[in-house]
C-alpha cells in the first residue's frame, strides 16, 4: 500500500510504502485507541467519584466532631459559669463574715475599755518579713487568690478575737473576783470593826467584822464572785455564809434569815446569797460582814469604800 504525502510548497509529493503488517497495527490502533480511551475514561470518573465519596465522608465526620466539640465547649463554659457564680457567692459570705468579725472586734475593744491601738479591726493585720523575690512573672489574683486572701484575714481575725476574749474573760474574772463594794442593798452601818462595848455583857470585845442594820428579810449579796464554802448555822453567827473569792480572799455573811446558796455554789459579784435576819447572838435585823486576806481577818471597811476595777 502506497501513501501519497503533498507538500504545500511547489506541489512536492512523497509516496510513502506501508507493509500489511504495518497496515494492520494501524488500523488496530485505530479501533483501540478509542476503546483505550473510554476506558481510562470510565476508571477515571469512577476514580474520582470515590474520592469525592471519601471527601464528602471526612467532611461529614469532621462535621461530627465539631458539633461534639461545640457542645463539650458550651458544657464547660456553663459549668465555669456555675461555678464562678457559686465562687462570688462564697467570696461574699467571707466578706460579709469580715465584716461582721471586725465589727465584733470593735464593740469588744469598747466594751472591755482596751487600748484601741492594740485591736485595731479596721485597717489589715501588721505583717512583715525578708523580701525574698520568685523567679515567676507576678499574676494579677483571681477570685481563687481573694478568697484565699478573705480566709487568711478571718483566721487574722479570729485569733485575734480568741485573744482578745480571752482578756476579757480575765479582766472580767478579775473583775468579778476583787472583794469590792457592800454586802446590802439597802440599810446603814450599824458598827465598825475592831473593839467596842459587847452589846450583851457591855463590856469591851474585839468585833471582827462590820455591821449592816436593815430590814428583816431584804437582800444580802456576794461582794465578788467566788465558791460558797459554808452555808449552815455556826455558834455565834448564827446562819452564816462565807464565800471563797480566790488569791486569799473570803468573806463572811452572818446573822440570816434565810441562806439561798449551798456549798460549792458558784456565786457572782451581786448575787443574792441569803435574807437579813436576827439568827444566832443578835440584838435585831442586821447582817456582820466579815473579810479574810490570806487567812486573817483584816477591816472589811477597806474594801466596802474600795473602788472597783
Amino acid at each position: 500500500m502506497n501513501i501519497i504525502i503533498v507538500g504545500r510548497r511547489h506541489g512536492e509529493s512523497r509516496s510513502v510504502s506501508l507493509r500489511p503488517s504495518a497496515i494492520y497495527f494501524l488500523l488496530g490502533m485505530a479501533v483501540t485507541m478509542p476503546l483505550m480511551l473510554g476506558a481510562a475514561g470510565f476508571l477515571l470518573s469512577q476514580h474520582l467519584a470515590s474520592d469525592l465519596a471519601l471527601d464528602s465522608r471526612t467532611a461529614k465526620a469532621w462535621e461530627r466532631n465539631l458539633e461534639e466539640q461545640r457542645r463539650e465547649i458550651e458544657e464547660l463554659r456553663a459549668q465555669a459559669d456555675r461555678e464562678l457564680a457559686a465562687l462570688t457567692v462564697r467570696l461574699a459570705e467571707l466578706q460579709s463574715r469580715v465584716l461582721r468579725l471586725d465589727a465584733v472586734g470593735e464593740r469588744l475593744v469598747a466594751s472591755a475599755d482596751l487600748e484601741a491601738d492594740e485591736f485595731d479591726f479596721s485597717v489589715p493585720p501588721a505583717v512583715g518579713g525578708p523580701m525574698n523575690y520568685l523567679d515567676s512573672a507576678y499574676e494579677a489574683p483571681g477570685i481563687t487568690a481573694a478568697m484565699d486572701e478573705l480566709a487568711d484575714r478571718i483566721n487574722s481575725r479570729e485569733q485575734q478575737l480568741a485573744v482578745l476574749d480571752d482578756l476579757i474573760a480575765a479582766n472580767k474574772l478579775d473583775q468579778d473576783t476583787f472583794v469590792a463594794g457592800s454586802p446590802i442593798v439597802k440599810g446603814w452601818m450599824s458598827s465598825r470593826y475592831g473593839y467596842r462595848a459587847d452589846p450583851f455583857t457591855g463590856r469591851s470585845a474585839w468585833h471582827a467584822g462590820v455591821d449592816f442594820a436593815g430590814k428583816q428579810g431584804s437582800d444580802v449579796v456576794s461582794v465578788a464572785s467566788g465558791v460558797v464554802t459554808i452555808a449552815e448555822p455556826r455558834y455565834g453567827y448564827g446562819r452564816l455564809v462565807e464565800v471563797n473569792h480566790g488569791n486569799g480572799y473570803k468573806t463572811r455573811y452572818a446573822h440570816c434569815q434565810e441562806i439561798k446558796v449551798k456549798v460549792g455554789d458558784v456565786v457572782r459579784k451581786g448575787d443574792v446569797i441569803a435574807l437579813m435576819g436576827n439568827s444566832g447572838r443578835s440584838t435585831g435585823p442586821h447582817v456582820h460582814f466579815e473579810v479574810y486576806r490570806n487567812g486573817r481577818n483584816v477591816d472589811p471597811a477597806a474594801y466596802i469604800h474600795r473602788r472597783p476595777r
